[in-house]
């Protein structure tokens, strides 16, 4: 390669004894040079490539020229670079007609221009890591006194995050045939399962026979009024989940992979402690209050012992931010190896420190968004519980609908499936009639036997509504619940109710 000049506004620099930042000149000066002497060499790097990416801002602003104009279907070469620069006074900012020239004389063929313009976007990258650290050590030296030092290692994790997500150069479009390949792997799977299901199974029969299991990339929102059980849904799930990926390890071998539980409002021994009452049947009220008998609180110690080999992890930070679980979720994916993420809930969460969003409605989107990022690039499915607002409680049908999502914003543009837990009984016992509101106790005899009746056919049942699901039906599902041990299970119909 002929050697060339220090390009324009370099200069300066010599002669100082100062550390300069990450930079390959030559290579900026090859790549300009193969670009002008054979515009076919753009498409070896216009995926990637960016004008601010150059570490001369000279040779930015000529690369920005040469894409304009590639772009445009038009001629990039030295002498229409020259007019276009004379055209808008330019010419001498980037060195004149003969620093254009020059250029050229620094081709080394078209073949090389895609692993130039990667030195150069490697440049790019570890110049960014440069100034991320001096903003580190900034922080850490009270430039931003609102951040303590774990809010501090938060925003230093999600922005060398966002670097490193927004800085990958593989990704784009896929040949058809490759996608065509993952859907009948994913069809041939299902057909294996024999029960329809080709995702990760939840334990819950006429749920999975509904979403085919929980498939990788989606994200779930399971939303219900405080007291319809979500929590106990979700639990349910995550402990259906986990005992799947157990089965399929192999005997005796640590199970391959887990299923993490994020607790915002319960701890991880009220989350255990309700496992268990669902397992052993026993109260978790009286667990509490130790009013178990011997027989069963041996049969809780068994309980725990099997339980305690479901690969199962609970994180219960309190208002954990959207970067900390992520962060915590990909150190799970590589270490232990990760198939189902669980929120509970979603607005007690917070968004990542830094970002001040305008509104609470904006903030639950930024959260709804990133739970919908972590689920692609994880490649899991993230089931995220949600509250309702209190419109439900003014309507006579307390049935849920999409409009009852709380701050809902993006939550159910985001959702790939939206759900809802609905109990009648839990509303039919506030409606208990009482003697006093009627004239004659023939008229309160026969509203009361009226309403015994209503909570007898409502009586241990449960109804989970499918709102949304992009991939396949909505609708009801009828379920099993027993309120004294939070318990939820499959509806056997041809029993008259109960677990089948």
């Amino acid at each position: 390669m002929n050697s060339l000049p220090p390009p324009p506004e370099a200069g300066a620099l010599l002669g100082r004894s100062l550390r300069l930042p990450p930079q390959n000149l030559e290579a900026e000066q090859a790549l300009l040079g193969a670009l002008l002497s054979n515009n076919k060499a753009y498409e070896r790097v216009a995926e990637f490539l960016e004008p601010e990416h150059f570490a001369d801002p000279v040779h930015g602003r000529i690369y920005a020229a040469i894409r304009r104009r590639v772009e445009q279907n038009a001629l990039a070469d030295v002498v229409t670079l020259k007019t276009e620069f004379e055209h808008n006074g330019a010419l001498e900012e980037v060195g004149g007609t003969a620093y254009l020239v020059q250029l050229l004389s620094a081709t080394v063929g078209i073949i090389n221009a895609g692993e130039y313009g990667r030195l150069i976007y490697d440049c790019w990258l570890r110049r960014q890591l440069v100034d991320l650290g001096e903003s580190i050590v900034n922080r850490a030296f009270g430039s931003e006194p609102e951040l303590d030092a774990a809010a501090q290692i938060e925003a230093a994790e999600q922005a060398l995050f966002e670097l490193a997500s927004g800085g990958r150069m593989e990704g784009g479009a896929i040949p058809f045939e490759r996608a065509l390949a993952q859907a009948v792997e994913s069809a041939a799977r299902a057909k294996a399962s024999g029960g329809g299901v080709s995702g990760l199974p939840t334990g819950l029969r006429d749920l999975d026979a509904r979403l085919g299991g929980l498939h990788r990339s989606d994200l779930l929102i399971l939303a219900g009024r405080p007291g319809m059980g979500k929590t106990a849904l979700a639990t349910k799930i995550a402990y259906g989940a986990a005992k799947a990926i157990r089965e399929r390890s192999a005997p005796g071998a640590p199970p391959q992979g887990s299923v993490a539980i994020f607790s915002l409002e319960m701890s991880a021994e009220q989350l255990a402690t309700r496992l268990l009452a669902e397992e052993t049947r026993i109260s978790g009220d009286r667990i509490r209050r130790g009013e178990v008998s011997q027989q069963e609180f041996d049969r809780f110690y068994e309980a725990s012992r099997e339980l305690a080999a479901l690969p199962i992890l609970i994180d219960d930070t309190p208002a954990i931010t959207l970067s900390a679980l992520r962060t915590r979720c990909r150190r799970i994916k590589r270490t232990r190896g990760l198939d189902l993420v669980v929120v509970d809930y979603l607005q007690l969460m917070r968004p990542a420190p830094g970002s001040r969003p305008e509104n609470r409605v904006l903030e639950i989107s930024m959260i709804t968004q990133g739970l919908k990022a972590l689920a692609k690039e994880l490649d899991i499915p993230v089931l995220a519980l949600s509250q309702l607002s209190r419109a439900v409680e003014q309507r006579e049908d307390k049935r849920p609908q999409l409009a009852d999502l709380r701050e809902s914003g993006s939550i159910e543009q985001d959702a790939d499936a939206v759900m809802f837990v609905y109990r009648d009984e839990y509303y039919l016992r506030q409606k208990e009639p009482k003697e006093s509101q009627y004239d004659s106790l023939e008229k309160f005899t026969a509203a009361h036997d009226r309403w015994k009746q209503e909570m007898e056919r409502a009586h241990n049942r449960a109804e989970l509504y499918i709102a949304k699901q992009r991939h396949g039906p909505t609708g009801k599902i009828d379920l099993f619940f027993e309120a004294e041990f939070t318990r939820f299970g499959n509806l056997d119909l041809t029993r008259g109710g109960g677990f089948d």
